[in-house]
Formats: C-alpha cells, sequence, structure tokens
C-alpha cells in the first residue's frame, strides 16, 4: 500500500520519470540550494533522496533572487541513452513580470555530474521536454502575459496565457520551427504545468490550473496531432480536492503520468495538509502519488471512480514500507553536510559554512541579517512532521549585538521564528528571541522574550524549540548544567506556512528546522554548531 504523501514537508511539483525498474521523482527547490530534489525507489512506496543536481554557480545562482523564486517545477525524463532535466530558474515575482529563464541540463546516471545548462527561452515558467516517438523533441511551457493585473499573491487567469509547444533541435541544442500555443486551458484557468506523453495514438497533455491554493487541479487533455486541437477530459480534471474541503489530501494538482513495467497507471500530484482552525499547510506542499486506471474510452481516470485525491493507495505487488525512525541525529563528524540539509541561494557556500575549520562541528560564518536574498549564513532540513522537537547546541561569543547566531523555524524573510545566543548591553551575553510573524512587505520584527535572559559570558548553550501543530515554544539550557528552561511565550507556529502572513499565493515554499547567523557588523564572527537533532513528537 502507498501512504501518502510520498515525500512529506516541502516537495512541490513532481515530475516522475521510470527507467526500467527505477522510478524517479524530481521537485522544485525554489530559492534553496542546492537545485531540484531528486528521489529514488524501485516500489513506489520506499523513497530516498539521491541527487541535487544543481550544485555549480554555472548551473544555478540564486543570489538575489526574491522570496518563493528560484526553481520552479523541473521536468525529469529518459532519453538516447541519459537524463535530461528542464527547470527555470524565476528571477522576479512581485509586479506584472517573472523573468523566466528556462534551461536543459543532462546525465548520463543521475547520480552523475550533471552537464552545463543550455539555456532554451523565456517566455514563460514550467517547461517540460518530451521525446516523441519518432525521435523528435518537443518543449512546452506556459506563457506568461505581463499585460494583467496579476500582482504577487494575486494571480489572474489572463496573464496564465496559454501552453507553448516548439520543437527542440538536440543537434543545433536550440528551438527551431513555429511557435504554437496548443492548449489555452479550462474554465478553472491559471493553466501551467504542462506534462506531454503518448498512448495509443493520442498525445496526452496534463496541466496544473486553479493555482497552487485551494482550487489547485490536474487537469487533462489529448490530440491526435501534437500541436493540437486538444479536447478536454470528460470530467474536466484527472485529480483535484478543490470541491471536497473535507479530504485529507488538499491543494491537489500539478503532476506527471507514470507507467509501470506491466503497464499500470499512477499519476503524481502535489498536495497540502492543513490544519485546523485556519487551514494553514505548515508542510507546504507535498507530493503524493495515485493509482489511475485507463478506461475503452481512452481516458485516464482515478481507480477510487472520483476526482479526489487517496491518502492509501493500491501499491506494486510486495511492496513494504520501510519504518522511518522518529528521530534523527546529526553530529558533523563526516565533513560532509548531511544530505537532508541545504542552504539558501549561494553558490558559494564556504563563504558562509564549513565542517572542516573545526572537525566534528558545522561552523557557520556569520553573513548578512536573517532573510537576506544575497549572502545569509542559514543551513536548515525539512519540517516533515506536524508535530516535531529539534535541538542543537552552540558555541558563540558575540562582543555586539549585531552579531547573533542560534535555532530556527524559518520559511522566509517575512515567516520566521528564531531562538538565539548574542550580546545586550546590561545583559552580557544573552539568550533572546527575534520573530516575524507574516508582516508583509516591511518584514518587521518582534522581540516575545524583550531583552532576552542573560547567561554565563562563555560556554555551550543548547537550544531547542517544540512544535505541536499551531504552537511553538522555545528552551535553553547551559550546557551540562541545570534542566531546560523555556524561553518567551508560545508562538504562532502555524505562521510559518504557505497561508500565513500574506495568505495564499502570497508564497509556496515550506517550514524549514536549522541553524543560522549573521553578524551585520560585517565581520563575519564564527559561530560552531556540534550536533543537531530532529523528532517526530
Amino acid at each position: 500500500m502507498i501512504r501518502n504523501p510520498i515525500l512529506p514537508g516541502f516537495n512541490p511539483d513532481p515530475s516522475i520519470c521510470r527507467v526500467g525498474a527505477d522510478y524517479y521523482i524530481a521537485t522544485s527547490t525554489f530559492e534553496w540550494y542546492p537545485g531540484v530534489q531528486i528521489h529514488h525507489s524501485r516500489d513506489l512506496v520506499n523513497w530516498t533522496l539521491v541527487r541535487r543536481p544543481l550544485e555549480r554557480r554555472s548551473q544555478l545562482d540564486m543570489r538575489g533572487n526574491p522570496d518563493s523564486c528560484g526553481i520552479w517545477a523541473p521536468c525529469l525524463s529518459y532519453a538516447d541513452g541519459q537524463f535530461w532535466l528542464v527547470y527555470t530558474d524565476v528571477k522576479r515575482y512581485d509586479g506584472n513580470f517573472k523573468d523566466a529563464p528556462n534551461y536543459i541540463v543532462t546525465a548520463p546516471t543521475i547520480e552523475a555530474e550533471w552537464s552545463e545548462p543550455l539555456y532554451v527561452n523565456s517566455s514563460g515558467f514550467d517547461p517540460s521536454l518530451f521525446h516523441d516517438d519518432d525521435g523528435r523533441k518537443w518543449f512546452v511551457n506556459m506563457q506568461w502575459n505581463h499585460r494583467t493585473e496579476s500582482y504577487g499573491g494575486s494571480p489572474k487567469s489572463p496573464a496564465f496565457d496559454g501552453i507553448l509547444l516548439q520543437e527542440w533541435d538536440p543537434v543545433t541544442k536550440a528551438l527551431k520551427g513555429p511557435i504554437k500555443n496548443i492548449f489555452a486551458g479550462s474554465p478553472l484557468g491559471l493553466v501551467e504545468g504542462p506534462h506531454l506523453f503518448k498512448r495509443n495514438g493520442w498525445y496526452y497533455l496534463t496541466t496544473a490550473e486553479g493555482g497552487t491554493g485551494y482550487d489547485h487541479a490536474v487537469t487533462m487533455a489529448r490530440s491526435r496531432n501534437i500541436d493540437g486541437p486538444y479536447e478536454m477530459h470528460p470530467n474536466m480534471h484527472l485529480i483535484t480536492s478543490k470541491d471536497h474541503p473535507g479530504a485529507v489530501l488538499q491543494r491537489a494538482g500539478h503532476g506527471q503520468y507514470v507507467e509501470t513495467p506491466e503497464g499500470e497507471a499512477y499519476h503524481t500530484h502535489l498536495c497540502g495538509r492543513p490544519l485546523p482552525p485556519k487551514r494553514r499547510c505548515t508542510l507546504g506542499r507535498e507530493t503524493a502519488l495515485q493509482k489511475c486506471v485507463w478506461r475503452d474510452d481512452d481516458w485516464l481516470y482515478l481507480e477510487n471512480d472520483t476526482t479526489v485525491p487517496d491518502v492509501d493507495v493500491p501499491g506494486l505487488s510486495g511492496a513494504v514500507p520501510v519504518e522511518k525512525p522518529m528521530r534523527s541525529e546529526y553530529s558533523f563528524d563526516g565533513g560532509v553536510l548531511p544530505a537532508d540539509f541545504q542552504w539558501l541561494r549561494t553558490p558559494e557556500p564556504a563563504r558562509i559554512f564549513n565542517l572542516t575549520d573545526r572537525p566534528g562541528h558545522l561552523r557557520l560564518f556569520a553573513r548578512e541579517s536573517i532573510g537576506s536574498w544575497f549572502e545569509q549564513s542559514l543551513v536548515a532540513r525539512r519540517q516533515e512532521h506536524h508535530s516535531f522537537r529539534a535541538e542543537t547546541v552552540v558555541e558563540f561569543s558575540p562582543d555586539t549585538y549585531q552579531q547573533v547566531a542560534g535555532l530556527t523555524h524559518y520559511y522566509n524573510r517575512h515567516k520566521f521564528h528564531a531562538v538565539a545566543v548574542t550580546l545586550h548591553e546590561t545583559l552580557g551575553r544573552c539568550v533572546t528571541i527575534l520573530s516575524c510573524n507574516g508582516d508583509y512587505p516591511n518584514g518587521r520584527l518582534s522581540f516575545p522574550a524583550e531583552s532576552g535572559v542573560a547567561i554565563a559570558a562563555e560556554g555551550r548553550v543548547q537550544l531547542a524549540m517544540e512544535i505541536r501543530e499551531n504552537d511553538l515554544q522555545f528552551f535553553w539550557q547551559t550546557e551540562g548544567k541545570g534542566a531546560w528552561q523555556p524561553i518567551g511565550p508560545v508562538l504562532d507556529a502555524g505562521v510559518i506556512s504557505d497561508e500565513g502572513g500574506r495568505g495564499e499565493h502570497g508564497s509556496f515554499t515550506g517550514a524549514f528546522a536549522g541553524v543560522f547567523a549573521f553578524d551585520t557588523s560585517g565581520r563575519a564572527k564564527a559561530a560552531d554548531f556540534d550536533w543537531f537533532n530532529y523528532d517526530e513528537l
């Protein structure tokens, strides 16, 4: 049995690819570096992160990219003896423009070093590459119309101006031939996320529609010719929860079709699991997988005979879920950052951290402020559970209040809570809290513990946070002395979500738990973290 979501936490826009008995899913990473997450499975039940391929400055440099920009909706495919990855690096979100250059990279294996990027176009985001059975390759992406009132968190359908198709030449490595707008979308609107596949002489086009909030959907159409005209699915939408507010998996949309070697049909999609009472998805957009069937009319349907996705789905014969540990311990002893962790935007991580200056420790070089779009020293892992506890220990000796290092529950510059060690003029070295409760666009801080709590002038400090659904409590203790002490009031953990602050469509990444340091004096004060623990509660 497949238990959804198969990729919990921030893993949106799943593109699935099968090569023999191996399945791969690529998901969006937005401003988090390295770019694109690729998970692998042989049974569709158990998935392992195996690669983040966009890891060099020449492939991806997101310094200056606004929140919720960067890598949108990658497409992973296999043809001609190699893997192909198509992606967008979005450079602007607010206002009328998106600025969305699209690229292709390739590799002989998922684990190999991926090629230098080939620029394709910038007419819109969510690109996809289709390898036809006659050897031709076709590039599709949505077209963005800047001449509409579609601003950031208030998308309007006219801006999503259909799906463009153009042939891509693998010899010249460039687009060629006419550009055709092959699909305007359904009345739901906001058409994006196109994927093509072919079966029984039909070209099938699945798209995402309705925006990436609670009206999201997978829309399906088909044509005998790749350039159309395309007719709509009898139900219009293959997958959606938009008319079923009680469904466990909400915001269902944006996915891709895959077949097993035996011809069984499945379709990925993103989803969200809202918490009451405000219906905020604190785990962001996650990846799910649905069992489908082909009927005599040559249309694909969910096996449950509805459009509403299931939590439990029939899997492959013999597939058994591997129980995941409730506790993850990270020691930083190996000299390599654990695979679960990422950082923000920069292709030059040595500027913000290393694991060599002090072996066994993650050393952060405090750079720009928490929330900077350029060089922010923040290393974190995804929140994967509605309730969890994270702990760390830091060695940090600030000599000014401009130097701060600690533990954070982070979404973006407008949505985070942090407990940290710093210096206060009268308290001396202290532990304090910095919060930004979704204050868009100003990003004003609040200080729930006021000036903080005085601590010893030297020594390691342990910091912790417990998130229980919508509530967050911070704790601290001097290592080896006394017990954990709560600091500050219970905070709103639910604001660390897509719906928090600015609201639905205002941002669409996910919550992270991690360590950070900043030094706005510009002296790059070092902070050493010995370990990090994450426990499901």
